[in-house]
């Protein structure tokens, strides 16, 4: 009996993108289906027993929606799949057709994209709020059609479940064994510094944590590490920016290193709709690599994080707040190993990748039996 074969497409994401590739694809490859991913790479090749099929990203935001999602499409549609797994909404028009004739189709939804435009700050204000809705009411009509839906976090779940009822959440929790190190740096041995990685702009609280270095008492001589793009000209220019060292964009084993280096984690996004119910990975990612997380007071991470004591939360818009949380951390650190440890335990035992691997498989596998209606 042959292998069920699954095409994923995407034409924003890198063909190695760390959910599209190296979380789904890679373990269904190694769960026995034959895989091919479709997007932006410099050429056809196979890695890890997932075949790539390398289309061209075109440069303009207009040419990557039409063009490449056609690329993207064509290549797609010549692999006579037994599913299709698409992950971003450009390509719905694309998903469509597949449907049209008889393909079973999942749409993975990374992020809430309705309530993520009226934060898109190169949209003017006045169009945010009908775009949006825009958005939604399209994106509603369509996933009636879906065979199924995967969703990163239970709120985009709990909203389209009531659209479609194939709806299941996989969480985008990291693989432990990148992150927990056999030998981990001694914590005495570690700087007297905090990290934040990933994107920066101002709605990720980067002002917030760079003033409150500035509040710390100069006797820690803490820094703040940031690993990511660039940084807003405005925040070089505040006092606290000599505390900083930027380290730019890192690859993923050298940011993990640099994680392992420091005594806590900053997640200080700002408490607009689009973040309140995420569940970004790099809070896992701080934990499993043993530091502490200083983390917004939001409901769901409180509720999620809570009761395992790994976690401190603070009002992102608070400076002072933030200071202080830092300060505890850098002046006690006895408790923030312990902290840390009780982090790394609960991603070995529950937040990570490996116990959501089996959902896309069991997803699969109840499609496969399922009737591919038109």
């Amino acid at each position: 009996m042959r292998p069920l074969s699954i095409v994923h497409m995407t034409s924003v994401h890198s063909a190695l993108d760390h959910r599209i590739f190296r979380k789904e694809c890679r373990s269904l490859a190694k769960a026995g289906f034959d895989v091919t991913l479709v997007g932006p790479h410099p050429e056809d090749t196979v890695k890890e027993s997932v075949r790539i099929k390398s289309v061209k990203r075109h440069g303009s935001k207009l040419a990557r929606m039409t063009r490449t999602v056609w690329s993207v499409f064509q290549e797609a549609q010549k692999r006579d799949a037994d599913i299709y797994h698409f992950h971003d909404p450009e390509l719905i028009p694309a998903a469509l057709l597949l449907r049209s004739g008889g393909r079973k189709v999942v749409y993975d939804v990374h992020e809430d994209f309705p309530r993520d435009i009226l934060f898109k700050d190169y949209l003017p204000y006045w169009s945010r709020r009908i775009l949006g809705w825009l958005m939604e009411r399209a994106e509603s009509i369509a996933c009636k059609r879906f065979s199924a839906i995967v969703c990163v976090t239970p709120a985009i779940t709990e909203r389209l479940q009531q659209i479609n009822s194939r709806t299941v959440t996989v969480y985008n929790y990291p693989y432990p064994e990148e992150l927990i190190s056999e030998d981990p740096a001694p914590w005495d041995t570690r700087a007297s510094a905090v990290s934040y990685v990933g994107t920066i702009t101002p709605q990720r609280g980067i002002a917030e944590m760079v003033r409150a270095m500035d509040l710390l008492p100069p006797s820690l001589q803490a820094t703040l590490e940031i690993a990511g793009d660039e940084i807003p000209g405005e925040v070089r220019k505040f006092s606290g920016w000599r505390h900083v060292r930027f380290h730019g964009v890192l690859d993923q084993p050298s940011t993990y290193r640099l994680l392992r280096n420091v005594r806590a984690g900053l997640i200080l996004m700002h408490p607009i709709p689009t973040f309140v119910d995420c569940m970004p990975v790099k809070i896992f990612e701080y934990m499993g690599a043993g530091i502490p997380v200083i983390a917004s007071d939001f409901p769901l991470w409180r509720e999620m994080l809570g009761g395992l004591d790994c976690a401190l939360f603070v009002d992102p818009l608070d400076p002072r707040a933030i200071a202080q949380a830092i300060e505890f951390v850098l002046s006690n650190p006895e408790k923030a190993e312990q902290m840390g440890r009780r982090g790394q335990a609960a991603v070995a035992r529950k937040f990570n990748w490996n116990t959501q691997a089996q959902k896309l498989v069991d997803l699969y596998c109840s499609l496969a039996s399922a009737p591919c209606a038109g």
